[in-house]
């Protein structure tokens, strides 16, 4: 641009440049000029803008360089030529021909990407706090953008690290990318910022747990603290309107996976229209499991639960988010068959969501008989009351503990799965009732997990409490876990694969709890062991080091629902399943503990009554 802008200057003054084609000045003056702007060029960091990212930066950064260029070439000039036959309107003519060349194709290519102009002239902020972003991409890039045109903005960028380090040395409007990740200790020590940075702000458009995890250790290491932005489609409605608010790092961005691709239109084919009964509907799962029905538009949608209060809690949620959605609340326990069965005849369902169950492990530990009446009897009882009522398809929620089960709870669930597995063959072959069980583990901020528990012990000063180091957990959100159950169910009424099959989530990497807890304490602005201290308390009754989501002798086979997989667990016979819950509920019924613990063990081999009984009566338990 630079060798073309001097014969061109040249041509815009006289009209004719080929009059100067056999003088030397124009060769020599083309070379020269080109030569001192490519060296001006290269110190004042031209050549790292990109240019998708052309803002007012760039247009300052090329009105310096292109001033520096005619202000260096004019002397040499001379000293060549001594400016005879050279018009003296030349240099500032070449000045804006330069400028226009250089400018111009960055900010065409910046409109034509953005389709708009207002993106290219944005105001400077005038921000305070000193921070660094992490992520040099196209979410990094509108940050930058909003920051500059909020004036009110509390940031000061000092520079950008790249997760990949592949844009070193390059600039988003005007701000350097320093390096990668492995470059932050370095950079924080070698003054090559202007100050030290207050904050760590992760940019990078939906990062991974892994790369948050990083970072979050990084700042720990540092004494930062730690932001992110929203989803990059949120930066973009920001924008227009209001500026960007960054947002803390919450314990469920440590924990999640990339977001799988649902298929919304088989989850609204499952619930549209249909009458839809959620029992547990005010427990954590079922309540997601109530307000996601709703909104995939159901004829009508019944809420069953055993607690008055949780059951007004979600009637009035709906209410509000869901005016005009026909529903009804059944207050009532899934171990009353004439309840059970007064409902269903009642409100005739097209679709039963079963999350309705005892699910604290040392609760049920202590409480076996009432663990065994709630999540075995209590599923069978739903289950065969929905083949009895014509009912479409039920949906049963079950747990990573029914594999290879330590403790009463797990072993409940297991036995209801396998009622579940053993009665869908042959309720489908009957062209009757479609059973769907769905297997995963721990939802974070469910009742009972252990996050609402850390976050209860963080805001009293701590300790938080940790039963051994070792112990590691999967960890889904409620959100997460609800829509992949519905997408499964959508799956498994159709196909033919999943009959007498378990669907089970993919959960991603288990967590070590102590990581988790490590994480929530620094998340929270406090130091782990320091300003909070961390007490490990010894495996609770039934507690397990680790969770599994399948069993070893489980064949597991691909699904056609995104983020699950099938698993075929050992199937027993319909009728040797009735004989043997029948026999258990009659000994529940009686309240007779040591009988149920006895045909539970018989009938789940996995699960060692003896060592069950050993740790339930270790002190403190």
């Amino acid at each position: 641009m630079a060798a073309f802008s001097f014969p061109l200057a040249l041509y815009l003054r006289t009209g004719d440049w080929m009059i100067y084609l056999a003088r030397d000045y124009l060769w020599q003056g083309t070379i020269l000029f080109a030569g001192v702007a490519a060296i001006v060029f290269l110190f004042s960091g031209l050549y790292r803008g990109i240019w998708r990212y052309a803002s007012t930066d760039d247009l300052v950064a090329i009105t310096k360089a292109v001033t520096l260029t005619v202000l260096l070439f004019l002397p040499v000039l001379f000293v060549l030529t001594r400016m005879e036959q050279v018009p003296r309107s030349l240099p500032i003519i070449n000045w804006f021909v330069l400028a226009a060349l250089l400018g111009g194709p960055r900010f065409l290519y910046r409109v034509v990407k953005d389709k708009r102009l207002d993106n290219v002239l944005v105001p400077s902020g005038t921000p305070r706090i000193p921070v660094l972003l992490i992520g040099a991409g196209d979410a990094t890039e509108l940050f930058l953008r909003d920051q500059r045109r909020d004036r009110s903005s509390p940031y000061v960028v000092l520079g950008i690290l790249d997760e990949k380090g592949n844009r070193t040395g390059m600039r988003i409007h005007g701000v350097e990318v320093f390096g990668s990740l492995d470059d932050m200790e370095a950079l924080l020590t070698s003054g090559t910022l202007s100050e030290r940075p207050q904050k760590l702000i992760l940019s990078k458009s939906d990062p991974t747990p892994e790369l948050i995890r990083q970072v979050t250790g990084l700042a720990e290491k540092h004494g930062l603290s730690i932001s992110r932005l929203p989803r990059l489609s949120e930066l973009k409605q920001g924008t227009d309107e209001s500026h960007t608010e960054i947002r803390p790092i919450a314990i469920e961005d440590l924990l999640g996976r990339p977001q799988q691709k649902l298929d919304l239109n088989s989850m609204r084919g499952l619930i549209a229209g249909k009458r839809v009964l959620v029992t547990g509907a005010g427990g954590s799962i079922g309540s997601e499991l109530a307000r996601q029905s709703a909104g995939f538009n159901p004829a009508e949608l019944a809420l069953f639960d055993a607690s008055e209060y949780l059951l007004y809690q979600i009637d009035m949620n709906l209410t509000e988010s869901h005016p005009d959605l026909p529903k009804r609340p059944y207050l009532g326990d899934i171990r009353d068959r004439t309840r059970i069965a007064e409902v269903m005849s009642e409100f005739k369902p097209e679709l039963v969501l079963h999350a309705a169950a005892l699910k604290h492990v040392p609760m049920v530990e202590h409480n076996p008989v009432e663990g065994v009446l709630t999540n075995t009897v209590g599923s069978r009882i739903v289950a065969d009351a929905c083949r009895a009522a014509g009912v479409g398809c039920m949906v049963q929620i079950s747990t990573d503990k029914a594999v290879n089960p330590t403790n009463v709870m797990g072993a409940t669930k297991r036995l209801a799965e396998a009622y579940i597995q053993a009665l869908d063959p042959v309720s489908r072959a009957s062209g009757s009732t479609r059973f769907v069980s769905v297997r995963f583990g721990n939802v974070l901020g469910s009742t009972g997990s252990v996050v609402p528990l850390f976050t209860r012990q963080l805001a009293t000063g701590g300790p938080l409490t940790v039963t051994h180091p070792e112990i590691t957990r999967y960890f889904m959100t409620v959100r997460e876990a609800v829509e992949l159950v519905l997408q499964a169910s959508a799956v498994g009424i159709e196909d033919s694969e999943a009959s007498g099959r378990i669907f089970v989530l993919d959960m991603g990497t288990p967590v070590k709890v102590l990581d988790l807890a490590r994480q929530m304490i620094h998340l929270a602005g406090l130091t782990p062991d320091k300003d909070i201290k961390i007490e490990f308390t010894g495996l609770r009754p039934g507690e397990k080091l680790y969770e599994e989501l399948l069993h070893e002798e489980e064949d597991v086979l691909p699904s056609r629902a995104p983020g699950t997989t099938l698993a075929a667990p050992r199937a027993a016979a319909l009728p040797d399943m009735e004989t043997a819950l029948t026999a258990l509920e009659t000994v529940a019924r009686n309240r007779e503990a040591a009988q149920v613990l006895e045909q539970l063990a018989r009938l789940v081999p996995e699960f060692d009554l003896e060592e069950d009984t050993r740790r339930a009566a270790q002190p403190g338990a």
